[in-house]
């Protein structure tokens, strides 16, 4: 692949991948040893698995190989190809082992849950108490509101000095 580097991480932006994320490798499953475009590919496959004893799911953060869909070569969970330097996901989280190209969902991780999320880590806080992501806007248009089912359940621990900031 010929060109600056900045066309070659850019390279197929868009173009590979399954029904579930955009992105420019596949995952070697640890599990089973198989390669699938996805953990949700790999789960649903193995879920339709003749011997319910054989089936399983995939450990996001088990994952230590992926191979880059552009040039074939398998290598240790990193960003970037260590082969043709092509960007493997616009987005990427290496505790996870994430990546994808659609960064029209605002994709973060979340320490606290321990997974990626989507939607924005600007309209989301994370309960200390229940574990639960709540929207920062429903929170406040439900507070407006006095839904009172939804403050039983919601508030736990909630710091409301954080209205103050918007």
């Amino acid at each position: 692949m010929e060109g600056s580097c900045n066309e070659r991480l850019y390279f197929g932006k868009m173009g590979y991948g399954c029904e579930h994320y955009r992105r420019r490798c596949r995952i070697r499953a640890p599990c089973c040893n198989e390669v699938f475009d996805c953990r949700h590919c790999h789960n649903e496959a193995t879920s339709l698995l003749r011997n319910i004893y054989d089936r399983h799911e995939l450990v996001r953060h088990d994952v230590k190989q992926v191979i880059c869909s552009v040039c074939d070569t398998e290598q240790p969970v990193a960003h970037v190809c260590t082969n043709c330097g092509v960007n493997m996901g616009e987005y990427f989280c290496e505790v996870c082992k994430f990546y994808d190209d659609d960064t029209d969902k605002e994709q973060f991780h979340c320490d606290d849950c321990g997974i990626c999320r989507v939607g924005g880590s600007q309209n989301f806080f994370h309960c200390k108490k229940c574990g639960a992501h709540y929207n920062f806007l429903l929170l406040y248009l439900r507070l407006q509101g006095n839904c009172s089912l939804f403050l039983k359940f919601v508030i736990c621990y909630f710091d409301f000095s954080l209205f103050a900031k918007l």
